[in-house]
């Protein structure tokens, strides 16, 4: 069988994040994609599935293992890998590292909300947490916005200094709501389980990017937060009833489904969209499935194109 074994290191020189962004936008014009997840337990250990059929454009499993133990030994914890399928014949076409697959699917599905909601003449953007993903936000958002001032702030100021190190576009922040208080955007991508960004700091005009949670059980942004803002994401499908930054809200009755005004299904009705300068926008960041496809699909056509 022919076909493609996509390494990370020799693939992403080829990307760019606004082509990335575009082809996430058009990937959303196609028919609304088929998902669905599996998981498999052993002990400690877990086997992750996540499979997307999108009518005209492929079929995409990304699998992912975490193995907790791995790091006493000085392994990765988290390893798998992304077949890509021909919507043609079913055919394999390519195996995509994981790590690229989930890097760019992340940061540019962010970006692509950015590039809609936050105000354009956006200049100072705060990264909050410090780990892989943030290093990868620093990449994307300045992309979007080359002239940016950056600010980091994470728990662990050790990391935020790794963070901002030989970068003169990056301080780091040693106070959370000081730092929340003077940015024009808000990227939070964090493990935690309770809210750290407090509505009450919020600005008008701010556009706040929530990435981290991903369970029922997990938040980044408290309830004055939520009801402050003109709530969207990535898909409705993947965030609703699945992930607690919104779900919970929506179960305390502090809002409704019906305030999540739009997702990127939306995009060409209009209604994903900031309407004014004063208002807070907040995207929340699922991370379907179908958008592992359409970046799987973009680093293949690249690769292709080498």
């Amino acid at each position: 069988m022919n076909f493609a074994s996509i390494p990370f290191t020799e693939a992403e020189p080829l990307l760019n994040w606004l082509e990335l962004t575009e082809k996430l936008r058009a990937g959303h014009a196609l028919p609304r994609a088929q998902v669905g997840d599996t998981f498999l337990r052993h002990a400690d250990d877990t086997l992750l599935s996540r499979s997307a059929w999108i009518e005209g454009l492929g079929l995409a499993v990304k699998t992912a293992t975490i193995f907790p133990g791995n790091a006493g030994k000085g392994k990765p914890t988290v390893n798998g890998g992304v077949c890509l399928y021909s919507p043609e014949d079913g055919t394999l076409q390519a195996v995509i590292d994981f790590h690229l697959v989930t890097k760019w699917k992340t940061a540019a599905d962010s970006l692509l909300g950015a590039s809609i909601l936050a105000r354009k003449d956006s200049r100072k953007i705060l990264i909050v947490g410090s780990g892989t993903v943030a290093h990868s936000l620093r990449e994307a958002y300045g992309a979007l916005f080359p002239d940016a001032e950056f600010l980091v702030w994470s728990r662990t100021a050790a990391n935020a200094e790794k963070l901002a190190a030989g970068d003169d576009r990056v301080s780091v922040a040693t106070d959370l709501e000081s730092a929340v208080g003077e940015a024009d955007i808000i990227t939070c991508a964090t493990m935690s389980t309770e809210p750290i960004i407090k509505g009450d700091w919020l600005q008008p005009g701010q556009h706040l990017d929530l990435i981290g949670a991903y369970r029922i059980d997990m938040r980044e942004a408290d309830d004055t937060a939520i009801s402050r803002a003109r709530i969207f994401c990535d898909s409705r499908a993947t965030v609703l009833g699945h992930i607690g930054e919104i779900q919970t809200p929506i179960d305390n009755g502090v809002i409704r489904e019906t305030d999540v005004i739009a997702d990127y299904y939306d995009l060409d009705s209009g209604n994903f969209a900031r309407t004014s300068d004063d208002e807070i926008t907040l995207f929340k960041n699922g991370g379907g499935a179908h958008l592992d496809l359409m970046t799987s699909t973009y680093i293949q056509e690249a690769w292709a194109k080498r």
